[in-house]
């Protein structure tokens, strides 16, 4: 039996992840980066696809698990009928190598226990070349990778797999210290597993302790924040949307896309999350990041970047691997990328509105870049696009996206109202009306009182939700209160939000999906915009109870089988549960913030820093400027 998704555990070191079965079985991990080749592959296959499994030699009469407090140290305890052993497993400080390690630690008695370990590169296709040395240090390469295993276990290899059998008594330790290096370079340095958890704890602790989390949901907020700094790519700033790929949205479909990267769409509810939380660090490197990732012409901006901000996410299919529940294809990289999609650019200028109001970062910062992205946007604003939820099916006039560009021009037009930037303003205010009133012509259905997903369209969007936290209309009118309200009949079930009806919808795609969690959440913020207080904690407490064990959420739930689907986990449900939670306890609103004339109300207390990341403290990153600026040349529409 396939394990469940949200049955796994995250450990991580803010450059690659992996998950940790309920078993004790790694299932995932790609190293060593998040979107690098896996080498532990089970999670979409089989275990001949590669895994970790260390678990006692008879089965367990119980496992129960945490996380260390304020950290992303995993403990999984087992009991079994002569004693009680307890699985530590984290993600060593990243230095020059990459560090995954386990510790077995006897809590009573004594327990014999089991390791088998398959390591196979490429996503389970490459059985590497495994040689045990003169210290017992156990090495595998395949071309550019390298593997090495430390352990004072006694290993052995049968059919291409590694095993160890070995007991443990009460106040003894084993450690299990794995590491990754490139091939043509020397072993990694062996690693102290002790030292190495004391270090962890102290990093993740220190981080933790610099948020601000009090008050009703701490807990909640915590882990969803430590959760987000998990899959921040440390390098560069950059949040991946998830650390897995082709986790099914409807178990046997073929909704399965590769999330290892990092989307434009979810930029400002993420910066603001973090602003709220007083992670600026990571706010800041996160709005650098956005500002590198799409310099250049803005013609070529995408809605998605790889981890460094690379353009080409090519998606092929690894037809070897089944799929997790045999959910094909599974899916490397994602074609979404090249996709045309309006409301990324009322995106981006959202967040350098929200970070200027912040002061992350100087009033003039990247306002030259900004300014080429609007004059883009004048041309293109009236083009159908594939929409928020990424369509493969017929381009549409989206009335989220229509409204994400009129965003663009009243961010801009705050920008010179409340911080002197110069620019066109007359130019800006005569396009942000024509938008408004196109709108309200084609995108409103005033039979219905309702928004629609798109010109010309009966059916709903749970973007819509967002109209009225963008600033578009007021949360109290009575034409947004109708489209929540027609939200809840059509996209709501069981108490979960769908993105849209899929039945209805020509998304390219077969039918059916589960209920997306972001939308649950923002679901819940219009609740609370419009008065309805009690039913948007009702609806907040219901999405905190399907979190896992851990406090871990996917991108959708599947309310028909009690289960999560979807990539796992999902930063933007994380960011979604993060808002909300403010929301319904803060003075200060995050669905007010994007909008509010008088400002954040949030702002750094200082210059941010580099964030810091395990074992490097401060780090040095690129810092954007108007030289990474392009202009248009006098080709540039010839594509």
């Amino acid at each position: 039996m396939k394990a469940p998704i949200e049955s796994y555990g995250l450990i991580g070191d803010c450059q690659t992840a992996a998950l940790v079965g309920r078993d004790g079985s790694i299932d995932w991990l790609c190293w060593p980066r998040f979107d690098s080749e896996a080498c532990f592959a089970a999670l979409l296959g089989q275990p001949s696809n590669g895994r970790w499994l260390i678990a006692p030699s008879e089965e367990p009469a119980e496992v129960s698990r945490c996380y260390r407090e304020d950290t992303l140290v995993l403990e999984t305890t087992f009991t079994t009928a002569s004693g009680r052993v307890t699985l530590i497993d984290f993600m060593q400080s990243r230095g020059s190598t990459s560090d995954l390690v386990r510790l077995v630690r006897c809590d009573e008695g004594e327990v014999a226990m089991c390791m088998e370990l398959v390591l196979r590169f490429g996503y389970g296709a490459t059985v590497p070349w495994v040689t045990r040395l003169e210290d017992g240090t156990l090495r595998a390469i395949a071309g550019p990778d390298m593997v090495v295993l430390r352990t004072p276990a006694n290993l052995w290899g049968e059919n291409l797999q590694t095993f160890a059998m070995f007991k443990v008594e009460a106040g003894h330790c084993v450690p299990f210290v794995m590491s990754y290096g490139p091939s043509h370079l020397p072993l990694p340095p062996p690693v102290d597993g002790e030292d190495a958890l004391e270090e962890c704890v102290r990093f993740w602790c220190d981080w933790t302790g610099e948020t601000k989390t009090e008050g009703a949901h701490s807990e909640a907020i915590r882990r969803s924040l430590i959760t987000l700094k998990a899959l921040t790519y440390a390098p560069s700033g950059g949040i991946v949307a998830a650390p897995t790929t082709s986790l099914p949205e409807r178990v046997g479909g073929e909704r399965n896309w590769d999330y290892r990267f990092c989307w434009i769409r979810d930029s400002t509810l993420t910066l603001l999350a973090l602003m709220n939380a007083g992670v600026y660090d990571e706010a800041s490197a996160w709005r650098d990041w956005l500002q590198r990732a799409v310099a250049g012409d803005p013609a070529d901006m995408q809605i998605m970047y790889g981890l460094m901000g690379e353009r080409r996410l090519v998606e092929w299919e690894a037809g070897w691997l089944p799929g997790y529940l045999d959910s094909r294809p599974v899916r490397i990289g994602n074609a979404a990328y090249r996709q045309f999609q309006l409301d990324v650019y009322g995106e981006l200028m959202d967040t350098f509105e929200q970070a200027r109001k912040g002061s992350l970062a100087t009033t003039e910062s990247g306002w030259d870049l900004q300014l080429e992205l609007l004059k883009h946007v004048a041309n293109i604003w009236q083009n159908p696009d594939s929409g928020l939820w990424e369509s493969r099916g017929p381009l549409r006039h989206y009335t989220y996206s229509k409204v994400m560009a009129w965003v663009a021009f009243d961010r801009a037009i705050k920008a010179v109202e409340r911080h002197g930037l110069p620019g066109p303003i007359e130019d800006w205010r005569a396009l942000r009306e024509r938008i408004r009133d196109q709108v309200w012509e084609h995108g409103f259905d005033p039979a219905r009182n309702t928004f629609v997903s798109a010109y010309g369209e009966t059916t709903l969007d749970a973007s819509l939700l967002l109209l009225s936290e963008v600033g578009f209309v007021e949360a109290t009118d009575p034409r947004f209160v109708g489209t929540v309200e027609a939200i809840e009949k059509d996209l709501m079930v069981d108490g979960f939000v769908r993105r849209y009806d899929t039945v209805q919808s020509d998304d390219g795609l077969s039918h059916g999906e589960g209920a997306f969690l972001a939308c649950s959440f923002w679901l819940a913020d219009a609740y609370q915009s419009i008065g309805r207080h009690d039913d948007a904690v009702r609806l907040f407490d219901h999405l905190l109870a399907i979190r896992n064990d851990l406090g871990l959420l996917a991108e959708e739930y599947d309310h028909e089988n009690g289960r999560q689907l979807g990539n796992f986990p999902q930063a933007f449900s994380h960011v979604g549960l993060i808002n909300t939670a403010f929301n319904l306890t803060r003075a200060t609103h995050p669905t007010e913030q994007r909008a509010r004339v008088n400002g954040s109300e949030v702002h750094a207390p200082g210059k941010p820093r580099a964030p810091r990341r395990p074992g490097h403290g401060a780090e040095e990153r690129a810092h954007p400027d108007a030289a990474n600026v392009r202009s248009p040349g006098p080709s540039a529409g010839a594509r």
